[in-house]
């Protein structure tokens, strides 16, 4: 047992392999491209506009688990909006959005651990690199996040 949970987090899929998953799961790259683009733009817009990590302790807001919630949702709507002038419709509501929700709470929000926080653009650089050698827990988190994004999503491009 020990052994399978460790090839499942080392071992590496050939590229054959990652290929025929790819075609298993019906993921286009196109959309991985298009999903890297706006978890990106959304951890941008919620690391620029985040007022309540400062170390200095005269200007640290100190922010409640309302303002929290309402700093994301206002980071999300704003996300939303900028893909929908490219005709891309991320739905407002879903269990995207909760994902995220959970997502950025624990690792952005909550967190005191700032190498953490700054891990965030490296970890979605590595989960939607494909030009990287992916192991299968990779691969889970990337159909994840993928079939989570793309339930949620009308692409009007024509």
């Amino acid at each position: 047992m020990e052994n399978n949970f460790l090839n499942y987090l080392t071992k590496q899929i050939s590229k054959e392999d990652f290929d025929l998953w790819l075609s298993v799961n019906n993921i286009i790259i196109e959309k991985i491209e298009l999903y890297y683009d706006f978890c990106i733009s959304l951890l941008i817009r919620v690391e620029s506009t985040y007022l309540g990590d400062t170390n200095d302790l005269e200007t640290r807001i100190e922010m409640s688990k309302e303002d929290i919630k309402n700093h994301f949702r206002w980071c999300w709507e704003k996300t939303v909006g900028q893909f929908k002038k490219e005709q891309i419709n991320f739905n407002l509501e879903g269990e995207h959005y909760e994902y995220f929700e959970d997502f950025y709470n624990e690792l952005f929000y909550k967190q005191e651990n700032d190498k953490i926080k700054k891990s965030i653009r490296n970890f979605f650089r590595d989960v939607f690199d494909i030009q990287k050698t992916f192991t299968q827990s990779d691969l889970d988190i990337v159909l994840t996040i993928y079939k989570t994004l793309d339930k949620n999503t009308e692409l009007n491009v024509y």
